[in-house]
């Protein structure tokens, strides 16, 4: 997938500010993705990695994927779905707001939602954008995921 918005300036990032949402590709949410979490994070509490036990005590009647998958999805969408040629220095300067406001039943296909709300100028030809990002389960009633996120670009 190409990118579908390009930025080669703070100036080009500014112009875009308020546009709308842009969403990336869904993404399949299976046990193996799940468990391959847990095992990096070694947090393998029963609702995430044990489908028997969630069908049978968890009232989502599956496992459920972790929060912080569900976060940590948001880089791949980002790096796809937009493109700053000339960029010398990208960092993620971390998150003003996050909330987990929706369970992500395995087997959901999740997609992010990406709106830049400003760009805060650091220094000549450096700047913090700060991304509005909603990540939903296909047909859910509300996002699973809504943060504030923050970049710091240098071109």
């Amino acid at each position: 997938m190409t990118a579908t918005r390009s930025f080669d300036s703070i100036a080009a990032l500014k112009a875009y500010v308020g546009q709308p949402a842009v969403t990336g590709e869904p993404i399949l949410i299976d046990q193996a993705m799940i468990d391959t979490f847990a095992g990096v994070t070694q947090d393998h509490q029963w609702i995430h990695v044990d489908p028997e036990r969630a069908a049978a005590e968890s009232p989502f009647g599956t496992t459920i994927a972790h929060g912080l998958l569900t976060l940590s999805l948001i880089t791949g969408w980002y790096h796809r779905l937009f493109a700053f040629p000339g960029r010398k220095l990208a960092l993620n300067y971390g998150f003003d707001k996050v909330r987990f406001t929706a369970p992500v039943p395995c087997g959901s296909a999740l997609a992010g939602r990406f709106r830049l709300e400003r760009v805060e100028d650091i220094r000549e030809n450096e700047a913090r954008c700060v991304w509005h990002v909603e990540v939903g389960a296909e047909g859910a009633e509300r996002p699973a995921m809504v943060a504030q996120w923050l970049m710091q670009l240098r071109y």
